[in-house]
């Protein structure tokens, strides 16, 4: 994932509630298995099991993230159970259908949350977090970005 994809989605989950954390982590996701797929056919290796390792942890994000008293909880957990499954498979063989196969139930999922999270009101789960302002200072090869510095009390509050 490149730096600027890093900084949106930084940016974003500073200012994200909780349906939108879960639609930024699928995203996250979708960038690593296109990453895994990309490195598969290279020939890297050790990119090939960074992207598969990141593409796992979101995945294990998304487990944790499950409300079990929530009727759909046991489905996506068996789903993600089962994603899991086909990554190790497609890390193994280096079998890029199986991948495809999580990318696509991935890709729904997305689609899915991305439709509900403007239903979600709530206020971004980070409280005291950093005001980023882009476009204020220019580096000699690129823009730079400034943070107002808000205080040592900065930082996560739930």
């Amino acid at each position: 994932m490149t730096k600027e994809k890093k900084q949106e989605f930084t940016f974003r989950i500073t200012r994200a509630n909780e349906t939108e954390l879960v639609v930024i982590l699928y995203e996250m996701l979708l960038c690593y298995l296109d990453e895994a797929k990309q490195w598969l056919g290279g020939g890297d290796e050790v990119c090939t099991q960074e992207a598969f390792r990141k593409a796992r942890g979101c995945i294990n994000e998304l487990m944790l993230s499950l409300h079990p008293e929530h009727a759909p909880a046991g489905e996506l957990m068996q789903l993600y159970i089962y994603s899991l499954k086909r990554l190790a498979h497609s890390e193994r063989t280096g079998d890029t259908e199986s991948l495809d196969q999580v990318h696509r139930m991935m890709e729904a999922l997305h689609r899915a949350y991305a439709q509900i999270a403007p239903q979600n009101t709530n206020g971004p789960v980070m409280n005291n977090s950093q005001t980023v302002y882009a476009g204020l200072t220019y580096g000699p090869k690129d823009l730079t970005e400034n943070m107002a510095d808000q205080g040592s009390n900065r930082g996560m509050c739930v």
